[in-house]
């Protein structure tokens, strides 16, 4: 989504004289920073990135599973393994377009579509990182099936999970818990898909305000036509500001009187097995006890479900990756060319080597970002859409790689990589586009030193505010702190010291980086979306090795080096140096580039103007 948190910053903290461009861009900042940032704040790990800390407890030590956890846990996967097994033909899901029936009410039966709710409304009550692990054995075999579950449960159901009253979740969660009810989560419109503040649908009260009538339509939404409850998105007036709306989410069900499915099943590219619908809503009434949230926050509710479906995204691209690994050594091992087994050439080894360390990484980080959530943190915003790009994009190195190594064979039909290569295409533009998010992660960042510099500033122009000279010494001294102190990050294995020396000596230069960046570009570095991209890939690099170290660290210290772990941590190894060299060549790209002549050419091709000079690029 692009949430309006893509301008979520506050960066103004040197003077520009302000444009009606720039009034707006203050506008849209004011409400973003209402929509982000009025509720409760920590230093997570990501956000500590950004102003030169290392906040270590976010992710080390490794997140375990308790036994007892870890116990139902694999009982759950080796049921859910036994019944795809006999029951789940992803290829059949997708040359019929369809899910059947059958296996809707067996992932009800064996407990998926109900999973993490609570035992008292008859889910099974497993935790985030719980799910994650069954949601994986999903992921690795069929790309619509696990788009549907995540639709209604890690969007759908968690909606009414967090949102819900006593009474709405008496009324529909325990049918929702077994798949006799299936739910959707519908945000897209026409003009609203990553900008997710453009909703158009309309709720305007009656005049005894006990209904709103919903007028509008939406498309492109996941289970529509299959759902019987489904969380709509709508615009509704403010009471308190005539004249003002705001986006309050609504319980729709099918059954209601104006009620139009215009096209059950989009026809599409991948995941074909899932029934993406687009409805319109014809003066539909909705009484006001299923509104679900509070009213006018409803952009609250998406975006904190939305945060919770990214960790089970994640999962589900983590199984992919390892399918595409295992399929990949399988015919490297077996092929032979030039009486060589294709495993014997270099080039293929590389592309072997990559997707194994990518998948230890993903699975790291899947877990890391979902332990977050167990813990009853709150601020991990920045940390699972890190999680959903930095995934989307391995799980399509993965599929690409592996379609490469197979040849000219993985395009036919009798291989399924042809299916995986569609299905993983939707990854990077679902639940926010990938470009969306990077700019997101780098703007939020931001704010955090951006807020600090303003502070500085501030008091220099005003020194008589009041507490203005405290506040100030107190943002001066962290940023001179962030400056001269390279943070620690503990490792408690001598063998992976060296790497975590060089991890904190990248934390101080990012910090330095992104101060430059803030001192030099200042407001305008909200546009310049080529530098956030490095500053947002740099971040993602030391997020991702940091849940690698952690959890190689975790596995030297508590199992020692048996076979499967012996691989695993040389796929680590090889994770760990790339990550370090990602990051400094991303670091370096912020003074050494093309940006100018990149934005020249475009500008050319599409009959703009150029706008370098006025980005300050």
């Amino acid at each position: 989504m692009r949430d309006p948190s893509a301008r979520a910053v506050g960066l103004t903290f040197l003077p520009m004289a302000l444009s009606e461009t720039d009034i707006q861009r203050q506008k849209e900042i004011q409400q973003a920073e209402e929509l982000l940032f009025s509720g409760h704040q920590e230093l997570g790990f990501a956000k500590g990135l950004f102003l030169g800390n290392f906040v270590a407890d976010w992710a080390m030590p490794y997140p375990r599973l308790t036994e007892e956890q870890q116990a139902n846990v694999n009982s759950a996967v080796a049921e859910l393994r036994t019944f795809l097994e006999e029951h789940l033909d992803p290829e059949e899901i997708d040359r019929e377009v369809d899910i059947p029936r059958h296996v809707i009410d067996g992932l009800g039966r064996v407990g998926v579509l109900g999973m993490t709710a609570p035992k008292e409304v008859g889910g099974r009550g497993f935790s985030q990182m719980q799910y994650c692990t069954v949601l994986e054995e999903i992921g690795a075999r069929c790309a619509s099936t696990a788009v549907f579950t995540n639709a209604h449960h890690s969007i759908g159901i968690r909606a009414l999970l967090l949102f819900g009253t006593k009474e709405q979740k008496e009324k529909w969660l325990p049918k929702l818990m077994n798949g006799e009810q299936l739910a959707a989560f519908a945000l897209t419109e026409r003009e609203a898909g990553s900008d997710a503040a453009n909703v158009q649908l309309t709720a305007e009260p009656n005049e005894d305000g006990s209904h709103y009538i919903l007028n509008g339509e939406k498309r492109y939404i996941t289970n529509a036509s299959i759902a019987q409850v489904l969380t709509v998105m709508a615009r509704t007036p403010n009471p308190k500001k005539p004249g003002k709306t705001a986006i309050t989410a609504f319980l729709v069900t099918p059954d209601m009187e104006g009620f139009e499915m215009i096209e059950p099943r989009m026809p599409k590219l991948g995941i074909r097995g899932t029934a993406t619908g687009r409805f319109r809503l014809n003066n539909v009434r909705v009484p006001k006890e299923n509104i679900l949230g509070p009213l006018g926050k409803g952009l609250r509710v998406a975006l904190t479900v939305l945060d919770f479906g990214r960790t089970t995204f994640g999962a589900c691209c983590t199984g992919g990756a390892k399918t595409c690994l295992r399929l990949a050594v399988d015919h490297a091992n077996t092929r032979k060319q030039f009486q060589k087994t294709l495993g014997s050439f270099d080039l293929v080894k590389k592309k072997i080597a990559r997707m194994a360390a990518d998948v230890y990484a993903m699975e790291a980080m899947t877990q890391v970002t979902a332990s977050l959530i167990d813990r009853g943190l709150e601020d991990y915003m920045l940390e699972t859409a890190m999680l959903k790009v930095f995934t989307t994009e391995r799980l399509w190195d993965a599929v690409n790689d592996c379609f490469q190594i197979h040849g000219g064979s993985a395009y036919f039909d009798d291989s399924p990589l042809g299916r995986m290569l569609r299905d993983a295409r939707i990854n990077q533009i679902g639940e926010g586009s990938n470009e969306v998010l990077t700019s997101f992660i780098a703007l939020v960042g931001m704010r955090g030193p951006g807020m600090e510099f303003k502070e500085i500033y501030d008091t220099m122009l005003k020194p008589w505010r009041p507490d203005g000279t405290r506040a100030a010494w107190g943002a001066g001294m962290k940023r001179l702190t962030a400056a001269v102190k390279v943070p620690e990050v503990p490792v408690r294995n001598d063998r992976l010291k060296s790497y975590a020396g060089q991890l904190g000596r990248l934390v101080w230069r990012f910090n330095f980086a992104v101060n430059k960046a803030l001192i030099t570009y200042r407001e305008p570095v909200m546009e310049m979306q080529l530098v956030q991209e490095r500053i947002a890939n740099a971040a993602m690099e030391m997020f991702a090795a940091t849940c690698v170290l952690s959890r190689w660290d975790s596995e030297l210290s508590t199992q020692g080096r048996n076979g499967r772990h012996a691989v695993d941590h040389i796929a680590a190894d090889l994770f760990v140096r790339r990550a370090l060299r990602k990051t400094r060549h991303f670091l370096r790209g912020l003074g050494d580039n093309d940006d100018n002549a990149i934005l020249a050419t475009a500008n050319a091709v599409l009959g703009q103007t150029s706008e370098a000079g006025r980005n300050g690029q």
